[in-house]
C-alpha cells in the first residue's frame, strides 16, 4: 500500500509577453525533462522533514492522509472507508490512536476481543504497535519518509515538459510521464527543486508536497496516554 503512494501538482498558465520563463527561477525549468525528475528527487531526498498530504487509491480503496515525516518517524492521520485514525511513529516505536467507533468495529470485526470493552479501554489513547503485529509493516511504512517518497516521486512511462505554472504561490514545471497517464509531478522554480504535487497514474490520487525541510516536534506520547496490547493489538487493522 505505501510504495503505491504518490504526489501531483496542478499548474496552469504561463509566461508571455517575450520574457525569459527561467528568469530569478533556479534554472530547472531549462534542463531535460529527466533530468528535472532527476533534481526533484535528489531535493526530496536530502530534505530532513516534508508534509505529505492528500488522497491516494490503492487496491480499490481511497485513503486521505496528511502526515508530517522526518528521517526518525513521523506523526499524522489517515482516513478509509469511514475509519480515522492518527498514527505517530518515533524511531522504532509505533503508536496508533483512534476512537471507541474505530476499535468497536475493528474488534468486533476481527473477533478475539469483546469490541465494547476494547473500545472503552482503547478510546482516545495511543496502542503501542508491535513490531511482530502483521499491522506494523502497513502502519509504520505510512509514517516512513524514504519509503513514502521513494514510491511517490517515480512517473511512468517517457517523461516530458508540461506547463508552467504556480503551487501554492511558487512557480512550478510540471513533469509528465507516458503524456500525462503515467502521472505527473510539478516541480518548484523557486529555491530548491522540491516537488511540491503529484498526480499518480491511473487517476489513483493526487498528493501534496509542503513545508520541506521546516523541523517539528517528534516525541513519544506519555506513559499514562499509552496502552500496550503485548504481541498484537485488536485484529482488523
Amino acid at each position: 500500500m505505501c510504495a503505491g503512494l504518490a504526489a501531483a501538482l496542478a499548474g496552469c498558465g504561463g509566461d508571455g509577453g517575450g520574457e525569459d520563463p527561467d528568469a530569478g527561477t533556479n534554472g530547472v525549468g531549462k534542463l531535460a525533462p529527466a533530468k528535472i525528475e532527476a533534481k526533484a528527487r535528489k531535493a526530496a531526498g536530502d530534505a530532513e522533514a516534508v508534509r505529505l498530504s492528500g488522497e491516494l487509491v490503492t487496491k480499490g480503496r481511497t485513503y486521505k492522509v496528511d502526515m508530517r515525516l522526518t528521517s526518525d518517524g513521523g506523526t499524522g492521520q489517515v482516513s478509509t472507508e469511514g475509519s480515522t485514525f492518527q498514527l505517530l511513529r518515533v524511531g522504532k516505536d509505533l503508536y496508533l490512536k483512534a476512537g471507541a467507533a474505530f476499535w468497536t468495529h475493528k474488534s468486533e470485526g476481527g473477533g478475539g476481543h469483546n469490541g465494547a470493552d476494547a473500545a472503552e479501554k482503547l478510546d482516545a489513547k495511543y496502542v503501542k504497535v508491535p513490531v511482530r503485529d502483521p499491522s506494523y509493516k502497513r502502519l509504520s511504512g505510512l509514517t516512513d519518509k524514504t519509503l513514502l517518497l521513494d514510491g511517490l516521486l517515480g512517473l511512468h512511462g517517457e517523461i516530458s515538459v508540461g506547463d508552467r505554472g504556480k503551487v501554492g504561490g511558487v512557480r512550478t514545471i510540471r513533469i509528465r510521464g507516458g503524456g500525462g497517464s503515467g502521472g505527473a509531478l510539478d516541480v518548484s522554480l523557486e529555491g530548491r527543486p522540491y516537488p511540491l504535487r503529484l498526480e499518480r497514474a491511473g487517476r489513483a490520487g493526487v498528493i501534496r508536497l509542503a513545508d520541506w525541510d521546516k523541523d517539528f516536534t517528534l516525541a513519544a506520547p506519555a506513559k499514562d496516554e499509552v496502552v500496550d496490547y503485548g504481541q498484537q493489538i485488536p485484529s482488523g487493522t
